[in-house]
């Protein structure tokens, strides 16, 4: 079983390993500029871009979810008619995007506040990068299709392409061309393009027959565009929990001041980064523990969640007393300015904390896209939202202040892993 869930865990690991270096390289190319408006604009930019494509994560989730048990059922028509759907939908949201991008701009800088300085780079930023919409979210539907069918090569291969394109254009752009922020956004346009026409390569190479499988009439059946829609419906309402968690967090950073925007940006990428490495272990979830839904095998589906639990503590111990040692050493790779560093080592112990404590919550959701079980998603998300983030943020705010936002932070993702357990029974097993 281990074999299986390092099969397609390490390649994930890869692939999402290669999404947070390039947040990490994109701040650092900010943090070098002298003025951490620049840093402020790539983290108001990137929270509207999390706002926005997180909303549409579902499709990369539950067209995951499906396809894995379409495989464990070994319906190779029923898999590639999930693929058809999603991206159907993905292309339909692609449109909706492009044509409202202004009233989007405008509503995303009004729920988000920052100077004045912050917010014009900010909306520069926003206007080129929005361009690469189609790609991007249609990249989610590929993606979650691949990891459905067992296959996490490709998504690895996809990822680094692009995020070697998007930092070698984005330096460029930056330093070549000294387009700063902007840079940032066209090396991102041109690198998820180019993601795209990889995959759409790799599809007709690997899958070519399958494709020819595909039923239009199947793709619209209303009974199954039902069930996809209702899954990712639960999914869409979860992210958009984790969204307004996110966006709150920098929007509270934003209207403290310039200082502590920066500080806070920087200190998220430890959390990040840990979150897309243990992200690894919970997409090898979403493929196996998918197929043994599919196939009704109740013996293999428990032993590879005790695995993955396994794989995840080890990984998170690991982060933390990685974070104790070398928080320092990494913070400094970030950026070099002597103010946000003095100001960010007053609040780095959070972010030691936050990979042990957090590590269940991203295995259980590995586990429960798998399943399907995004009903039991949604209600966890939204007692660790409701009952515990907001509530512990707002009546500590005026004693702890920004250390409030992180006291918060750390115990809505634990929270989050905690409730999971607790419903696990009814919304896992109860399946098989």
């Amino acid at each position: 079983m281990n074999r299986k869930i390092l099969r397609l865990a390490v390649p994930n690991i890869v692939t999402n390993l290669t999404v947070p270096l390039l947040g990490m390289v994109d701040l650092g190319l900010m943090g070098h500029m002298g003025d951490e408006k620049y840093i402020g604009a790539i983290a108001l930019g990137g929270v509207i871009f999390n706002l926005l494509y997180w909303s549409f994560a579902f499709l990369r989730m539950g067209t995951s979810g499906l396809t894995a048990q379409a495989y464990g059922e070994r319906d190779d028509q029923k898999s590639v008619n999930i693929l058809a759907r999603a991206l159907l939908v993905a292309i339909s949201i692609s449109v909706f995007v492009i044509l409202l991008n202004r009233p989007i701009s405008w509503l995303s800088f009004k729920l988000i506040n920052g100077s004045a300085g912050v917010e014009s780079l900010a909306k520069s930023y926003f206007h080129i990068r929005i361009m690469a919409a189609p790609a991007t979210i249609s990249l989610y539907a590929i993606s979650g299709w691949f990891i459905g069918m067992q296959n996490a090569r490709y998504p690895m291969i996809i990822s680094i392409l692009i995020n070697i394109l998007n930092i070698g254009f984005n330096a460029l752009f930056v330093f070549g061309f000294d387009m700063k922020s902007d840079g940032v956004a066209y090396g991102t346009v041109i690198a998820q393009y180019s993601g795209l026409t990889l995959a759409v390569i790799l599809l007709l190479h690997r899958y070519n027959d399958l494709l020819k499988q595909i039923s239009k009439k199947a793709v619209l059946d209303l009974k199954s565009m039902l069930l996809f829609f209702k899954v990712n419906r639960d999914i869409f309402l979860r992210t958009l929990c984790i969204i307004s968690v996110f966006t709150f967090f920098t929007s509270r950073s934003a209207a403290t001041n310039d200082q502590i925007l920066a500080v806070n940006s920087l200190l998220l990428q430890f959390l990040i980064f840990f979150s897309y490495f243990v992200d690894g272990f919970a997409y090898a979830g979403e493929a196996l523990v998918g197929k043994y839904v599919g196939s009704g095998s109740r013996a293999k589906l428990i032993r590879v969640i005790k695995n993955l639990f396994i794989w995840g503590f080890g990984i998170g111990g690991t982060f933390t007393i990685l974070y104790w040692l070398l928080g320092e050493s990494i913070l400094r790779l970030l950026t070099n300015d002597a103010e946000v560093i003095a100001i960010a080592k007053d609040y780095i112990f959070w972010v030691i904390l936050i990979p042990f404590l957090s590590v269940s919550s991203y295995i259980w959701d590995g586990v429960y896209i798998g399943a399907t079980a995004s009903k039991g998603m949604l209600i966890t998300m939204l007692l660790a939202t409701f009952i515990l983030f907001y509530p512990i943020y707002f009546s500590l705010q005026n004693v702890l202040e920004n250390h409030a936002l992180w006291l918060a932070m750390i115990l809505f993702m634990a929270g989050r892993g905690i409730f999971q357990t607790i419903v696990v029974r009814r919304f896992i097993f109860k399946k098989i």
